[in-house]
């Protein structure tokens, strides 16, 4: 009875209802206005990476420009024999289409698309639209390629992909949108798809003969590195020697497989944990690079792209610039202060 009497008594709006005042939680002007000096940093560290991607794409355009690579890219795309039936068709399609337009104007569009995207990530200009046509050019190339061009073409294509997750476009001259963080959702994708990647790796390095693959590898990339580089692989090849091929395998195997595992499980995992297992992703990824004959860039003497341990680098680079916002709390998502909690409110 009294709880009715204080409500009647105070003052009457519209139709009779009641003003009730209710311990609603308001909207931080600092958490949803601009962000913060953290998100700040992380969005430079970013847009400092999308140039280096840019950089990458100068330097497989102007190896493009290799006279061989012309031949190059005509015998890979028309051989489908070491592909899956769906992709071999798919693969003869794309073929044929070049055939009939011609090899030389097929190969001057794809640079066109490769000037413009190297434009677009060196400036921002056109991005996330850019992002997207990069996506879709990678995979193209992957489709029609196959084997290890292909593989090279599919990181790359993961690095529009991250690009894209996040948002690691924004804060360019040409771009006027708001600057806000990416979602948890996103956040947990980058991870997700990085890790995929090392799962196709794990599944690689398991398979049988490990040892002997790894050791042709460091031969054949000795044999294509200049002299300072040489001198590295083969201290590496005399440690891989020193304690057994085999064993020097499943060592790298195992290395593999945690970084995967980690990958996975980053959204869950302790900060300190997660930029540590980031950091040994990195630099795993540069060993990796350094011991391929002339850094990747001319394997086989022939001119190609930058390798894809270079790339995958880079994609550690862009989690660890990102990876805080996996602790975040979402933009716009406050909690009330105790003292405007109800009582039935868990804490």
């Amino acid at each position: 009875m009294a709880f009715t009497q204080q409500n009647s008594s105070a003052p009457q709006h519209g139709h009779g209802v009641p003003h009730v005042r209710l311990p609603l939680v308001q909207a931080d002007a600092e958490k949803t206005g601009p962000p913060g000096i953290a998100d700040q940093t992380a969005m430079r560290a970013l847009r400092w990476l999308r140039l280096v991607f840019g950089m990458c794409f100068a330097i497989n355009l102007g190896l493009h420009f290799h006279p061989q690579y012309a031949a190059q890219f005509a015998r890979q795309a028309a051989d489908v024999a070491a592909q899956p039936h769906w992709l071999a068709v798919w693969d003869g399609a794309v073929w044929r289409v070049l055939s009939a337009a011609g090899v030389s104007k097929g190969l001057a569009l794809l640079f066109g698309i490769e000037a413009l995207l190297t434009v677009g990530l060196l400036t921002g200009w056109g991005f996330p639209a850019m992002g997207w046509l990069g996506l879709a050019y990678e995979l193209l190339v992957w489709s029609a390629l196959g084997g290890g061009a292909g593989t090279v073409a599919l990181v790359y294509a993961l690095g529009f992909a991250l690009l894209l997750l996040l948002r690691a476009w924004q804060g360019s001259a040409w771009s006027d949108a708001a600057l806000r963080r990416p979602g948890l959702s996103q956040m947990r994708w980058a991870f997700w798809l990085v890790g995929l990647l090392w799962i196709a790796i794990v599944w690689t390095v398991w398979q049988p003969g490990l040892g002997l693959r790894l050791s042709d590898a460091l031969i054949q990339a000795q044999a294509y590195a200049p002299n300072g580089q040489a001198e590295w692989i083969a201290a590496w090849a005399g440690l891989a020697q020193a304690l057994g091929m085999g064993a020097f395998a499943v060592l790298i195997a195992l290395v593999d497989t945690l970084i995967a595992a980690g990958l996975l499980l980053a959204p869950w995992l302790p900060r300190r944990l997660r930029r540590w297992l980031l950091w040994s992703g990195l630099i795993f990824s540069l060993l990796a690079w350094s011991l391929s004959g002339a850094l990747g860039i001319f394997p086989r003497s022939q001119a190609d792209t930058l390798s894809a341990a270079a790339i995958g680098a880079w994609l550690f680079g862009l989690l660890l610039a990102a990876h805080p916002w996996l602790d975040a709390a979402p933009p716009g998502v406050t909690t009330a202060p105790p003292e405007m909690r109800r009582d039935g409110d868990a804490a």
